[in-house]
């Protein structure tokens, strides 16, 4: 049996688990065979971006065959910082290898992050232990049919259950994005029972201001309701009734771009305002980059000329955001419970900075999310290392890492690779932010998770093929088996689970717009909801899924079993994606878990 020399994610070897908080110590330890003959190992160790140090460990006493060594220092200031041990016996270096453990080489291999966060970082505890539900506002509930629309270039859509129009299909016709089913607030709050049914304890919303396409992110007017959805008078009495019903509202805020078709660009001439696309004297002309280097006049989101990007380091745009009395002030007195940024990687950091100072005003209890798709720690955007998730910028990020690794290994990925993608993010994140991330398994983003979990890849194939693609009577309840899994383990490890409004009842759905489909209230699909339901109450219930850490119980092939460990609970939680019993220890205690099954036991 090989002896570990160290281990990153083991308490004997490393104290405190994880990310620190300014200031506060940690502590090294290595087991080291006596026939390395290691005299004095070395901790070298840097802050990003500086020179690293070599510190010389402390020699304890030989035990079993090992030499045992400590080192132990405060860390600040707040940043990330990597290490790697140097043994000194022909060069032989510790360097990180999967969950956490060290591997010995004489190369240079990938040394193990450290996150040091700011020491005063809190982020709120209300939501802790809580769910998610994020609604596509135009696909969830029409309260009363809108045949007439607000405006002329809208589409009504009366068949509910028809598969959105899509491009190129519709491009000819100047449909895309211009259909609309009818969502509204009034709609959702008539299902509000639904959703307490359900555990939901908060919602976020993608965007609800007025703007000219179906999904809204092409932001016309920050300060008032899409006249489809309803009125800025509807959004206070659906958070008055929310709240009644213990559920919170998020908006999402879109503040790296507006349209180009809004009351501060207006090309298109909708507006009586005068727009920066119309005049050099607009009072919106600094907000936007004009140059003839750019093919549109104007720099763009992504080269599209519909989505002319913003100066976010402008004075007068970040008072109008965030600035007393301004955009986030606006929505938090109306009764929003806080803000999901839109591709938070292209919002300077002290922008972001400026935004919490904003929302955190109203109470600390307001949250604050970003949108990142990669490890929010050690992210790169426009040559930059991003330090949002340090404690002055987001609360918490859309943890897209834990939902490809559920992914990964529920299409029959090895639950070691799980689990070592899950811990790295357990290792790197900041418990605060940690507690409080955006778990989920499908968004308005990406393909639907049972078509994801059963279906063929799209990758490669267009539009045509994905609109015209469901999944088999097998694939589907191979599907829905899996996606019960996927749930599971969404709502059971670290931060707080988010179902995508339709998931519960199994619609499908390729890229969008295939997954932003109108809610099928129709469906008879009820084997994922009751799961979603007990999953929701046992969170309720036990607060080891609060802010319990966690641990790696077994991970072999299919089965992936761990725990959640708080100061007054424990849950032991074993998830088998295979088509054969598995035999595990639970709490001490040996349980079997059925094929394409799941237990969870708690204690006390």
């Amino acid at each position: 049996m090989s002896v570990v020399i160290y281990n990153s994610q083991d308490p004997h070897y490393k104290t405190p688990f994880g990310a620190l908080r300014s200031g506060e110590f940690v502590s090294f330890t290595l087991t080291v065979p006596v026939e390395y003959d290691c005299q004095t190992p070395y901790l070298i160790i840097n802050r990003d971006g500086d020179p690293p140090a070599m510190l010389p460990m402390k020699k304890g006493r030989r035990r079993d065959g090992v030499d045992v060594f400590t080192f132990s220092c405060p860390l600040s200031p707040a940043g990330l910082y990597y290490y790697y041990f140097d043994l000194y016996t022909g060069y032989r270096k510790l360097y990180a290898g999967k969950l956490g453990e060290a591997y010995v080489t004489t190369e240079t291999g990938t040394p193990w992050q450290l996150t040091v966060y700011e020491k005063d970082f809190e982020t709120p505890q209300h939501l802790r232990g809580g769910v998610f539900y994020q609604i596509f506002p135009d696909r969830f509930y029409e309260s009363k049919p809108h045949p007439e629309m607000p405006f002329p270039d809208r589409v009504y859509r009366d068949q509910k259950y028809r598969r959105p129009y899509f491009w190129p299909n519709e491009q000819h016709l100047g449909y895309l994005n211009m259909d609309y089913f009818g969502g509204d607030l009034a709609g959702i709050q008539q299902k509000l029972p639904y959703l307490c049914e359900l555990g939901v304890t908060c919602i976020y919303l993608n965007p609800i201001f007025e703007a000219h396409s179906n999904h809204r992110y092409n932001t016309a007017n920050y300060r008032k309701v899409d006249p489809v959805l309803g009125t800025n008078e509807d959004f206070a009495a659906l958070c008055a009734a929310a709240k009644k019903c213990g559920i919170d509202i998020i908006l999402d805020g879109v503040f790296s771009h507006t349209g180009s078709d809004s009351i501060y660009f207006n090309r298109e001439g909708r507006y009586d305002s005068v727009g920066a696309w119309q005049s050099e004297d607009s009072p919106y002309r600094s907000w936007y980059d004009f140059s003839p280097h750019y093919s549109s006049g104007y720099r763009c989101w992504w080269g599209f000329e519909t989505l002319p990007e913003v100066n976010e380091s402008e004075r007068s745009y970040r008072d109008f955001i965030c600035g007393e009395g301004g955009v986030i002030d606006y929505w938090l007195g109306l009764g929003a419970a806080g803000f999901r940024l839109d591709v938070a990687d292209e919002l300077p950091d002290d922008f972001i900075e400026e935004i919490r100072r904003a929302v955190k005003r109203s109470g600390s209890e307001k949250y604050l999310l970003g949108e990142v798709w990669e490890d929010a720690t050690n992210k790169w955007s426009y040559g930059v290392r991003r330090t949002y998730l340090l404690g002055k910028g987001l609360d918490a990020v859309m943890n897209y890492p834990f939902k490809e690794a559920a992914l990964a290994f529920l299409r029959g990925g090895d639950a070691v690779d799980a689990a070592d993608a899950i811990m790295h993010i357990c290792e790197n994140y900041p418990a605060p932010a940690l507690n409080v991330m955006m778990n989920f398994m499908s968004t308005h983003d990406t393909v639907r998770a049972i078509t994801a979990l059963a279906g063929e890849s799209c990758e490669g194939r267009d539009r045509y093929w994905q609109s015209e693609q469901t999944l088999s009577p097998e694939q589907y309840e191979t599907g829905i088996r899996l996606l019960r899994l996927a749930y599971v383990m969404i709502f059971t490890l670290p931060g707080i689970p988010s179902v995508y409004y339709g998931d519960e009842i199994g619609m499908q759905g390729y890229k969008d717009p295939f997954n932003r489909a109108y809610f099928n209230w129709d469906s008879t699909e009820d084997r994922v909801r009751p799961v979603i339901q007990e999953m929701a109450a046992l969170r309720k219930r036990c607060p080891a899924f609060e802010n319990g850490t966690l641990a790696i119980a077994a991970a072999s092939g299919g089965v992936l079993c761990y725990e959640r460990r708080a100061e007054t609970a424990v849950a032991s939680i074993c998830v088998n994606r295979t088509a054969e019993p598995a035999r595990v220890i639970m709490l001490g205690r040996e349980a079997e878990v059925p094929p394409f099954g799941y237990l969870v036991a708690t204690k006390p």
